[in-house]
């Protein structure tokens, strides 16, 4: 897999273009600021788009889908069903932040906890790990080391819980049963900020690490 970084909007979100680069089939994940440049990327390129996958739906991360199907207006959209009517509500969560958002085209099809999608000849597998949003997921890939980890866990520090739907504790046993079991070699391309590992913040985050008054080893 080759993933490509689009960093854009007042969030400062990443956005994905996930590619397989044996057969040069891709996935969009989490269009936000960025997304006009990602598409004028696909719009120029010879890839073929076969999913816009969606690890939540906090506005930062949705704010783009409509770009990205204005390349590829029958791509389906996938996400967890617990995040649907966050989605629906993206005019409302922009007004939280004083901001304005249009509605974007409606979800076609739902993420599940231990599902494997395929593009290509790579695959991600799905894993809920809900806590910062109620129906958030990362997609681990399959035979590689690498994971698209949303707004679970960032370098040196993890997703905010204070939004609507959002658990503290939820957050935890997310990360606890859901990423940190991964191998410690495994890249973690977060919503935010750079990339890290799961060994770096095994040892050295500050949220998880009891030395530094975390929760977990």
């Amino acid at each position: 897999m080759d993933v490509r970084t689009f960093t854009g909007g007042g969030f400062g979100q990443n956005a994905y273009l996930v590619v397989c680069t044996a057969t040069s089939h891709a996935v969009v994940v989490d269009p936000g600021g960025a997304a006009g440049r990602m598409a004028a990327a696909l719009r120029d390129s010879t890839l073929v788009l076969d999913a816009i996958l969606l690890t939540h739906a906090h506005l930062d991360h949705i704010e783009g889908v409509d770009q990205i199907r204005a390349v590829a207006p029958e791509v389906p959209i996938w996400l967890h069903k617990d995040d649907f009517e966050l989605y629906m509500a993206l005019p409302s969560q922009a007004a939280m932040f004083g901001l304005t958002a249009k509605a974007q085209p409606t979800p076609t099809h739902e993420l599940i906890h231990g599902q494997r999608f395929t593009f290509g000849d790579c695959a991600f597998d799905v894993r809920f790990t809900p806590g910062h949003a109620p129906g958030h997921v990362i997609f681990v890939g399959v035979d590689e080391a690498l994971s698209l980890s949303g707004d679970v866990v960032f370098l040196g520090s993890i997703g905010r819980t204070d939004l609507p739907g959002g658990s503290l504790s939820t957050l935890m046993k997310s990360i606890r049963e859901e990423v940190l079991t991964l191998p410690d070699d495994t890249v973690l391309y977060s919503g935010h900020g750079p990339p890290t590992t799961v060994g770096h913040e095994r040892v050295g985050n500050p949220f998880l690490v009891p030395h530094y008054r975390g929760d977990m080893a």
